[in-house]
């Protein structure tokens, strides 16, 4: 197909007329050659290539015969006069056609209201100097480079334990340089809302798309969240489980009890222990661990292992005692 005119506004086949205007327009921010004074030339085949394409994307006949026939049948006008399968445009007879191409400076006047995109004050035509890119033959050069993206900015989100079983939206605030309309940078401030869904585990990423820095002909990095879990006083996550390590008197684990937790969602929880724990003993309290994030109904277990707290020392009398209760046990 020769050139791709897709990939160069870096939209999909399906993109709409909406996106092609906003793909356009952050694009011809970072190349427009006024904003690159020390790469001009990169810059001006680069913008030639933007306003290309969208000027084929944007107009229904020019991006279906694109579609259809590739872009060298589009601009030498020959292509198959026959109905193409599933097309609905039919080119005449003569199998020639000689489409008009939009200069790139129009096209960015045009786009950019001769306001927001005007970067000499030169009036309506965005800062694109007199005689600039007025060509309509639609040659507007074969380069094929595309803008380097900046690489990826991970930042550390932490969460509690509580948090990550609940789910919650945290608030970020982050300042990042932009290159306003003259081309100069400034420094703005943003808030990003990040919505943590139940059950999600430490690693996971958050990606908010180009909000790193921007500079001159470069493409902004994406910035992204990494969760992080903080330390609980009373749970350690494994997985999709929660663990609890808790210690017993002896007492407790020969004789019995009832072990009181609060869970992570503030609820009591009431455990009877009715057999005999032994160290090392582990008690798994099933449905009651971290929620499954893809099966949000559905949760791990709870696993409290026991530690028994032997005394430092008996009496004589308690040992006697003992000895007594104990002594016909096996």
């Amino acid at each position: 197909m020769g050139v791709d005119y897709y990939n160069i506004l870096k939209v999909n086949r399906n993109a709409s007329e909406e996106d092609l205007k906003k793909a356009y327009r952050r694009l011809a921010m970072i190349w427009h050659p006024d904003k690159n004074p020390s790469g001009k030339r990169e810059a001006e085949a680069k913008f030639k290539q933007i306003s290309e394409a969208y000027d084929v994307l944007s107009d229904p006949q020019k991006r279906q015969i694109y579609d259809l026939y590739g872009e060298e049948a589009l601009k030498s006008g020959q292509f198959p006069p026959q109905q193409p399968r599933g097309g609905t445009y039919t080119p005449n007879r003569t199998s020639h056609l000689n489409p008009s191409f939009r200069n790139a400076e129009d096209i960015y006047a045009e786009m950019f209201d001769g306001s927001e995109g005007n970067s000499g004050g030169r009036g309506g035509r965005g800062g694109v100097r007199d005689g600039f890119f007025r060509s309509t033959t639609g040659h507007f050069g074969n380069s094929s480079s595309t803008a380097r993206k900046a690489e990826a900015v991970e930042n550390l989100l932490p969460c509690s334990l509580e948090e990550l079983y609940k789910g919650t939206k945290k608030k970020m605030k982050i300042s990042r340089s932009i290159v306003d309309p003259s081309g100069k940078p400034r420094t703005v401030e943003e808030i990003l809302t990040i919505e943590i869904k139940p059950g999600w585990k430490k690693g996971t990423k958050i990606t908010f798309p180009e909000k790193g820095n921007q500079e001159p002909g470069v493409i902004p990095a994406d910035l992204i969240f990494v969760v992080d879990e903080k330390p609980h006083a009373v749970y350690t996550r494994d997985g999709n489980d929660l663990v609890v390590n808790q210690e017993i008197s002896l007492l407790d684990a020969l004789a019995g009890m009832t072990l009181e937790l609060t869970t992570l969602d503030g609820r009591n929880l009431m455990i009877p222990l009715t057999e005999i724990v032994k160290p090392g003993n582990e008690v798994v309290v099933p449905n009651e661990g971290m929620p499954i994030s893809k099966e949000p109904r559905k949760k791990g277990n709870l696993k409290v292992k026991f530690d028994v707290n032997y005394p430092s020392r008996l009496t004589a009398e308690q040992k006697s005692e003992l000895r007594r209760v104990l002594g016909g046990s096996s």
